[in-house]
């Protein structure tokens, strides 16, 4: 076996591994004698059949073993040839394998970068207070009272805070929205729908809540629409102007609730102080898991500026196909069309592959502390694993154990990250923190 490794990048190397016939055909006479070993053929006993029948029978599946055999073979020579410690597989050439004849297969490989593991002890982080104030309380009660407020129809005309019935059609420079966004009718005549009278947030049509306060049941107006220059939702409307004709159905205001008995009850309160209070409890809680998680953000942006080194391209792509697939599955649960991916395509994958290379540098960096730190994987954080994937999917803990125990590379995944959010925390725990006022 002659081995001859080329140097490609910093990362990548070429494996060229030329086999003699001999070797080749040892291979080839192993897989043929485990063939022959559990097959089971009619009138012979298992082990017993003839070679040459069993070849016929089982050829592809004897030829397709033999083939990775050979390259398995090529591929662990080669690496520990020079103790390469292969990141990824890029590229596999095969070449021509046959029985009895010499093979030479070629591997392309990317390693792992060789680099200094930058200081990770006192990482500064900031953090904000955590204490809920006044405000945040009595914006939370008006919250709840507005849940579960009851709308009452009203004969005056419409003011903030009203929801109004109206039906309405809309038009651009005289042509029908309809004929313009034929595939999104909802924003070009709806006979029924309910809108908010000046509401904080914006409705479907963008500003038609704004134009509603002063209309009374029965009125009928024309309201001009100005759509933003990008416009997501429908791109055929976007920079348009657009008029659309209102005919208001009914008005009801929105009448919150007393803060009485009952309604402290349905909160799970005895009154104002102790409902105050639980929310308090919430309000610290949520903020301080909001402090945590950024705290994580800011340990894993501080050590990967602190180092720079080349990254294995097969690594990057396949974090790229990653973060490709949760931006556009994300995208899609809020409605975007797929016309608008194609437009930004060059942005957004220009974008993914930016944060593709942060997530692999951050990975190799931390992987190299976790070993230095001698972070491992202990029994109990394979039990809070099964707990939180139990409570995210519904599924029986015995499934998921066994599928950890049947898929290996599952296995090796799971393993990795819970080393990756073990050394995140790590690093946070010896972090160095200053608490920041929230900006106004």
């Amino acid at each position: 076996m002659n081995i001859q490794i080329n140097d490609l990048s910093a990362t990548r190397k070429n494996l060229v591994v030329s086999l003699e016939a001999n070797e080749v055909d040892a291979e080839h006479k192993a897989v043929v004698s485990q063939f022959c070993r559990l097959a089971q053929l009619p009138g012979f006993r298992p082990g017993k059949a003839p070679v040459a029948m069993v070849i016929k029978r089982y050829g592809k599946d004897i030829e397709g073993e033999f083939r990775q055999k050979v390259v398995s073979k090529a591929f662990q020579e080669a690496t520990s040839k020079d103790d390469i410690a292969v990141a990824a597989v890029a590229k596999i050439d095969e070449g021509t394998i046959e029985p009895g004849a010499a093979a030479t297969v070629t591997i392309t490989v990317d390693v792992h970068p060789e680099f200094e593991v930058p200081e990770y002890v006192g990482l500064p982080t900031e953090v904000s207070a955590v204490d809920a104030t006044e405000q945040e309380i009595d914006a939370i009660v008006e919250g709840m009272r507005a849940e579960r407020a009851e709308f009452k129809t009203v004969e005056r005309a419409a003011q903030k805070g009203d929801y109004v019935k109206l039906g309405y059609e809309g038009k651009v420079d005289g042509k029908p929205v309809a004929e313009i966004a034929a595939d999104r009718q909802i924003y070009a005549k709806v006979p029924q729908t309910w809108e908010e009278v000046e509401g904080e947030h914006e409705g479907l049509i963008p500003g038609l809540g704004k134009q509603l306060a002063g209309l009374k049941t029965g009125d009928k107006k024309d309201v001009t629409i100005e759509f933003p220059a990008t416009f997501e939702a429908v791109p055929a409307l976007a920079g348009k102007s657009a008029v659309y004709s209102l005919e208001i159905q009914e008005v009801r205001e929105r009448v919150l609730p007393v803060m009485d008995e009952a309604f402290f009850k349905s909160q799970n309160a005895t009154d104002l102080e102790t409902l105050r209070a639980s929310i308090r409890e919430n309000v610290k809680g949520q903020k301080e898991m909001q402090n945590r998680s950024g705290q994580r953000r800011q340990v894993i942006d501080a050590v990967c500026a602190k180092v720079d080194f080349p990254l294995p391209e097969a690594l990057v792509e396949g974090e790229l196909q990653s973060v490709l697939r949760q931006f556009i599955e994300e995208n899609m649960r809020r409605g975007v069309p797929q016309e608008q991916f194609e437009k930004d395509k060059k942005e957004i994958v220009e974008g993914a592959r930016k944060a593709a290379a942060q997530r692999v540098k951050s990975q190799l960096i931390l992987s190299k502390i976790a070993e230095k730190e001698k972070i491992e994987v202990v029994e109990r954080d394979f039990d809070a694993y099964i707990y939180r994937e139990t409570m995210r999917t519904g599924e029986k803990p015995e499934k998921i154990v066994k599928s950890l125990t049947e898929d290996r590379d599952h296995l090796r995944s799971v393993q990795r990250g819970i080393i990756y959010d073990k050394t995140v925390d790590f690093l946070v725990s010896k972090a160095t923190v200053s608490t920041v006022q929230p900006k106004a």
